[in-house]
């Protein structure tokens, strides 16, 4: 069975202690929310998941291998989708879902993406006209237009309506139902059943002690 854990995690930042002794531990179909104050590590966290960053301390595996061991087998098994949306200003709303798409090297389905989010009427939109909560739909869109097991999302409810937020919701209940895992930094509540909480409050060094 599919894995995905980390052991013991400890970051730093700047000399600042964000988080230390942190573990979770996910199989196929898992959804994890992380929770906890502004600057207690939620993205570090997600960044560190995605490969980006290493830990101090600790090992994150997935299905018992360390992530940056083969960090290109692990970059081709996730999404990860941060806090900025990047749209391209001149490329269209297709364009630019199929240019980060292809990068993974895999079929992209575009279309599909489009109708998952509702933005099918902004295929042929320019990024530059494209409103805040648009930029967050297109940038979210990436995640059904290419298959990845693990979904990882920095506050993904960002600027969009219920409408988007709704679509977003089916669309991680599929994704799980299929097998896959996400972990989502949200402030929000998502509309989402069987869900496991991380509250990185808890890891924090400076809180602990006080």
């Amino acid at each position: 069975m599919t894995t995905f854990s980390g052991t013991d995690l400890l970051c730093f930042r700047g000399e600042r202690t964000v988080f230390a002794g942190l573990s979770f531990g996910m199989d196929a179909g898992d959804a994890l929310v992380l929770r906890g104050r502004n600057g207690s590590g939620k993205s570090t966290l997600l960044r560190l998941m995605a490969g980006l960053l290493k830990p101090e301390q600790g090992i994150i595996n997935w299905s018992g291998e360390n992530i940056n061991e083969e960090p290109e087998d692990h970059n081709q098994r996730l999404h990860y989708v941060g806090h900025l949306d990047a749209v391209k200003a001149v490329l269209s709303v297709s364009e630019n879902i199929q240019f980060w798409s292809e990068l993974r090297g895999c079929e992209v389905n575009v279309p599909k993406a489009l109708e998952v989010f509702g933005i099918g009427f902004l295929a042929d939109v320019p990024g530059r006209f494209l409103s805040a909560g648009q930029k967050r739909r297109v940038n979210l869109a990436r995640i059904i237009a290419t298959p990845a097991p693990l979904w990882l999302l920095d506050e993904p409810t960002t600027a969009l309506d219920a409408d988007a937020i709704q679509a977003l919701e089916k669309a991680i209940a599929t994704h799980r139902q299929e097998g896959g895992m996400v972990v989502a930094s949200t402030h929000s509540e998502l509309g989402l059943t069987g869900v496991e909480t991380l509250n990185l409050d808890n890891f924090s060094i400076a809180r602990s002690a006080a």
